[in-house]
């Protein structure tokens, strides 16, 4: 595969018309080793890729970095695409997502473990160990109710509450009527308090 071109700025036009080509089967072909295919599929989505990329991660190159890898990854998982469980632009903004929190998950654990070093030589007082080992076992629990939620309802939320998009956004994102992607929010959601065994 040769290398994607650079990330669209502001003021290219690639991407913009996002719905004009047939995704699904630019997808099927690059799962063929089709690099042209491929690289109309980029043209059509990166702008609205690096768009989501950028609003989680926040830093300008690092998004690029997070996009090109996005790339890299639908490349090589092309093949796994099924239309039959959604739309090829949702099966791609999933993908970049996914990336892009994970970027932030790493550039946080990473900050972490500098400040750690840092502070390595001074006392912790006990109610903030206290208080850093309460926040650790929450988020555990988060990230292990959400693995109870269908792929469906896991995006949806994610990209409502990790991501912080409206409603209207996620169903634009991920390509479904409005109504579909409230009812898959609400439906995670409710999942979510039930796991972890918030009052209604």
């Amino acid at each position: 595969m040769t290398a994607a071109s650079p990330v669209p700025t502001t003021s290219d036009s690639g991407g913009a018309a996002a719905s004009s080509p047939d995704l699904a089967e630019l997808l099927r072909r690059s799962a063929r080793g089709d690099e042209e295919s491929f690289a109309r599929l980029y043209d059509a989505t990166s702008r609205r890729v690096f768009g989501l990329v950028l609003r989680i991660v926040r830093d300008h190159a690092m998004s690029e970095e997070v996009t090109q890898e996005v790339y890299l990854d639908v490349w090589r998982t092309s093949a796994r695409f099924d239309a039959q469980k959604g739309s090829a632009l949702s099966w791609l903004m999933t993908i970049a997502h996914r990336a892009a929190v994970d970027r932030v998950r790493s550039s946080e654990s990473s900050r972490r473990r500098d400040d750690a070093h840092a502070s390595a030589a001074q006392a912790v007082a006990f109610d903030e160990t206290a208080e850093a080992a309460e926040a650790s076992l929450e988020a555990q629990r988060v990230r292990k109710a959400l693995s109870t939620l269908t792929e469906a309802q896991r995006s949806a939320v994610e990209l409502a509450y990790l991501g912080g998009y409206t409603h209207t956004e996620v169903a634009k994102l991920l390509g479904l009527p409005l109504g579909t992607a409230k009812t898959r929010i609400r439906d995670g959601l409710i999942r979510l308090r039930d796991t972890l065994g918030v009052p209604a």
